[in-house]
């Protein structure tokens, strides 16, 4: 049968293991706030199990003296267990509570206090798995919440190991309730007890693993969003719109709906860089994306494709809806200004419209020089505007339409 030293001194090991991984993940990755919390927690968890080691060292006659490192380091490990629940909750960025953290472990640290003056050996592991269990339940939501369509492989497995931890501190608690395996003392668990007291060493590794799986999840999918998104404004980059244009020719020739596409360049733009500065043209880019990104439905697509270059992509939008799209992007425009030299710069912009056809088919390309050919009417009649590229069967030329 394990002894109570024993159980400890592999928790210590583990932890200081876990806790030296985590320090190099800090100092590697210093903006992700969650791993300080987890570093935190590992290396709190092993000094918590090293104060309540330290009984093993003091005369079991001395009852007064050995509950001490007992209160400690059962309040030290609960402590750890909220840290870790409080990077969880960073991870997806939702506030902590530093007072909760204050709360549960003072609550634990009077109901240990008050079954130690009481001695009831039972109680106290009800109340410490109690106070274990809590902070981690709270976790559950998040760790299997969905982002992006689809929740993270390394959150749900630290949510699947969290469920078997309360599971185990609640089979803990029964067991210790019904006396299974026999009476514990303060030295010598039971072979029950001691058993889970190992698979709850294990599993907290393993929980830890989870969150290095969670930080890997995140890591890759900034790289994701670096690939496929323009840093300066955090609209789609080229290249996520070239994939999803050809996509939605491919899904237009099988299915004969049309869709629209807008390609938009901003008024004057080249003049601000050279009289202004690029603080000023960048920040009219950021202005422009946001403002063109509240007159877009959830499943459009705005892309910038380079410069002061910009397109939307429409689903299921015919070539009118698409002009409507277009007016509303330069409603959306009026009334913005950048601040230039001390001198307001109004913010517009000129829009060229077209429309997905049976001829195009596959052909992205020629959709994209429709819309551009488009585009350059509207710039050639005053800017500000749009133009649509209009293509019917009586007609054999394309013929812009110019809306101001």
């Amino acid at each position: 049968m394990l002894s109570v030293p024993t159980l400890w001194i592999i928790f210590v090991v583990n932890f200081v293991a876990i806790g030296t991984v985590w320090a190099f993940v800090v100092r590697s990755y210093p903006n992700l706030a969650a791993t300080r919390y987890w570093c935190a927690g590992a290396f709190v968890a092993a000094l918590g199990a090293a104060i309540a080691m330290s009984r093993s060292a003091i005369d079991p006659q001395d009852k007064a003296l050995i509950l001490i490192p007992l209160l400690l380091g059962g309040s030290v490990l609960v402590l750890a267990v909220c840290l870790a629940s409080m990077g969880i909750r960073r991870f997806y960025g939702e506030p902590v509570s530093w007072r909760f953290t204050a709360l549960v472990v003072t609550l634990h640290f009077a109901g240990l206090s008050y079954f130690v003056w009481h001695d009831n050996m039972v109680m106290r592991i009800v109340i410490y798995s109690a106070a274990q269990a809590i902070p981690i339940a709270m976790t559950l939501p998040l760790l299997f919440s969905r982002k992006r369509g689809a929740a993270y492989p390394g959150a749900r497995m630290s949510g699947y190991i969290a469920i078997m931890m309360i599971a185990v501190y609640i089979a803990r608690s029964l067991g210790a309730v019904l006396q299974v395996g026999g009476p514990i003392s303060l030295i010598e668990f039971n072979q029950s007890q001691a058993v889970m007291i190992l698979s709850l060493v294990f599993l907290s590794m393993m929980w830890n693993f989870g969150f290095l799986l969670m930080t890997i999840d995140r890591l890759r999918a900034e790289v994701a969003d670096l690939a496929l998104f323009d840093d300066l404004t955090g609209a789609a980059n080229r290249r996520q719109f070239l994939a999803r244009l050809n996509e939605e020719c491919v899904r237009s020739g099988r299915s004969g709906e049309a869709f629209a596409l807008l390609m938009i360049d901003l008024d004057d733009f080249k003049d601000i860089n050279d009289s202004h500065g690029h603080a000023a043209g960048d920040e009219c880019l950021r202005v422009f994306t946001r403002a063109a990104t509240t007159r877009l439905r959830a499943g459009d697509l705005l892309a910038r494709m380079g410069g002061d270059e910009f397109c939307v992509l429409l689903p299921s939008t015919t070539l009118r809806e698409g002009a409507m799209v277009a007016r509303h992007i330069l409603e959306a425009c009026q009334g913005e200004a950048v601040q230039g030299n001390g001198i307001a710069l109004p913010l517009s912009s000129s829009i060229g419209v077209a429309q997905w056809r049976p001829e195009i088919g596959m052909h992205a390309e020629r959709l994209i020089a429709a819309a551009d050919r488009a585009l350059y009417t509207a710039k050639k009649d005053g800017k500000n505007g749009y133009a649509v590229f209009d293509v019917t069967p009586l007609e054999a030329e394309p013929v812009m339409r110019k809306s101001a």
